[in-house]
């Protein structure tokens, strides 16, 4: 069997509300282990050929790679924006506590 690594998904969200429910749900779905939600920030970007800016709240999910594919497939049905931002990655590395409390909230 692989080993088991840790994974981080980034995404930012139109506020705290809307993040705090999204995190409940993966939470529940043993998706993922934590999410921080962050303070807000002022997103600058072009959408349909227009310069744009936003208020957003940017949330950090920690997980598995194992858990990840899933984890960030539910966060894009769940999230509010018809073409959401969701990145993911594997992570080099993790303490060895933190991935074992990652891999016991999402085993299960």
């Amino acid at each position: 069997m692989a080993e088991t690594r840790a994974a981080l998904i980034y995404t930012p969200l139109p506020d705290a509300q809307t993040a705090r429910g999204i995190a409940a749900a993966l939470l529940a779905e043993g998706l993922i282990a934590c999410a921080n939600i962050l303070a807000p920030m002022e997103s600058v970007f072009i959408w349909e050929d227009s310069r744009e800016s936003a208020s957003e709240v940017p949330v950090l999910f920690k997980t598995t790679a194992q858990q990840m594919e899933r984890a960030v497939e539910r966060l894009a049905a769940l999230h509010p924006y018809t073409t959401p931002a969701i990145v993911a990655s594997v992570c080099d590395a993790a303490s060895p506590d933190t991935l074992e409390w990652l891999i016991s909230q999402t085993q299960g």
